[in-house]
C-alpha cells in the first residue's frame, strides 16, 4: 500500500434513517437508524482488540457516528474525500424509482456501471480521484494500521486503489468489515 501503511480495516456504515439499504444516498447527509447502530455494534466485535493506530471516517454523519461506535473514545479524523459519490438527480431514489423515472439511463447504467456517470451527479473519474487524494493523505499520516469507516462506493474504490481483490457487487453489506493486509 505504501512505505508504512500495511494494514487497513475498512467498514461500511450501518443502515440509515432513510434506508440506505434500498435508497441511493450519496452526498445526502442522513443519520444512522437504530438498526444501523446495532449493525455497527456487531461490527465492533470484529475490530475490538485490533491495534489500529488511527481512525478515519467520511465526514458524512452516518460514517462519523459509525466510527465513534466502532472506536469509542478514539480520535476520529473526518475525511471529506471519503464521502460517497453524489448520485445527482437519483439521490434518495430506489432502483425501482430510477427505472420508472429514467428508464433509458437506467438501462445504460445496468449495462456499463463501471463507466457510468450519474445524471447531475459526480463523474466517476472525479470520485475515484477524490478517494485517491484521501488515501494519499492517509498514507502520508505515517500510520501503518488504520481503521477507515466510509460508504460502499468508497470502500470498493479504496480496495481497487490498494490492489486488493474485487468484491461481489452487493458487498460490502451495511456494517460490513474488510481486512486488508499488504503482502
Amino acid at each position: 500500500m505504501s512505505d508504512r501503511l500495511e494494514r487497513l480495516i475498512l467498514v461500511r456504515h450501518g443502515e440509515t434513517e432513510g434506508q440506505s439499504s434500498i435508497r441511493y444516498f450519496g452526498a445526502t447527509d442522513i443519520p444512522l437508524s437504530e438498526l444501523g447502530r446495532e449493525q455497527v455494534r456487531r461490527a465492533r466485535e470484529l475490530v475490538e482488540g485490533q491495534a489500529f493506530e488511527v481512525v478515519w471516517a467520511s465526514s458524512l454523519s452516518r460514517a462519523a457516528e459509525s466510527a465513534s461506535i466502532l472506536a469509542p473514545g478514539r480520535a476520529i479524523r473526518l475525511e471529506s474525500d471519503f464521502r460517497e459519490v453524489d448520485f445527482g438527480r437519483w439521490e434518495g431514489l430506489t432502483r425501482e424509482d430510477i427505472a420508472a423515472c429514467d428508464p433509458e439511463l437506467f438501462a445504460v447504467w445496468q449495462r456499463d456501471l463501471a463507466r457510468f456517470d450519474y445524471p447531475g451527479g459526480e463523474r466517476r473519474s472525479d470520485f475515484r480521484e477524490r478517494i485517491a487524494r484521501g488515501l494519499d493523505r492517509l498514507r502520508r499520516s505515517g500510520a501503518s494500521f488504520a481503521l477507515v469507516v466510509a460508504h460502499k462506493g468508497v470502500v470498493r474504490t479504496l480496495l481497487d486503489l490498494v490492489g486488493s481483490e474485487a468484491l461481489a457487487s452487493h458487498e460490502p453489506e451495511l456494517g460490513g468489515v474488510i481486512h486488508v493486509v499488504r503482502d
